[in-house]
């Protein structure tokens, strides 16, 4: 092949060629890259929002003890929380993030559902407070530890809940009756994860 018939060749096949071989390679990289870092969150399993059962009906094992404690790394442990002004089981919950580390900021108000319908809390998944911590919504009994837990992984969802107020969660204690309950995780988009479940005792 002669040297102009090589040029030829390789500025309209070979050239063209290679550029898009070059291309599918960044690409491939590229989505693998954006897959990987929006995966979907450790140990968590796909729960349809429209079918939650009750928080009992869903629990079988758990990952921890929601009274142990878990270190966090320089974290700042600030919590707004949002609560009706009747409401005194969600003194004892803030005073168990309190012993947590938790700075808190106490909003008392008499319209705590404007407060869910702003931060999208899920009616399925609503419970008595609303808190809010380094901008992740935190609803209900939601143990101090799963909210470390959450700030160190720092997941792609909007929040962590607690439905309801299952007898045994931070701030729901009945002497020594604990009902199983299961942390939910949940996103903008309707989509719902178990993050946590906790045995009776």
């Amino acid at each position: 092949m002669s040297h102009k018939k090589f040029i030829y060749c390789w500025q309209k096949w070979l050239l063209p060629m290679l550029v898009r071989v070059v291309v599918t390679i960044c690409l491939t990289v590229g989505v693998l890259g954006i897959l990987g870092s929006t995966a979907s969150m450790s140990n968590a399993q796909a729960v349809f929002p429209n079918s939650l059962a009750t928080n009992a009906q869903l629990v079988s094992t758990t990952k921890g003890i929601q009274d142990k404690d878990t270190p966090l790394k320089s974290t700042a442990l600030n919590a707004i929380v949002y609560h009706s002004p009747d409401c005194n089981c969600c003194g004892g919950w803030i005073d168990h993030l309190k012993i947590q580390g938790f700075e808190i900021t106490d909003f008392s108000t008499s319209d705590i559902e404007t407060v869910k319908q702003k931060y999208n809390v899920p009616d399925n998944l609503s419970s008595c407070h609303t808190a809010i911590v380094n901008e992740y919504v935190i609803e209900g009994h939601v143990p101090a530890n799963d909210i470390k837990r959450l700030l160190q992984e720092k997941p792609n969802v909007v929040g962590l809940s607690v439905p309801q107020m299952p007898v045994g969660t931070p701030g729901m204690e009945m002497g020594n009756r604990k009902d199983p309950f299961t942390v939910f995780a949940f996103d903008g988009k309707n989509s719902v994860a178990v993050f946590n479940k906790y045995p009776s005792s």
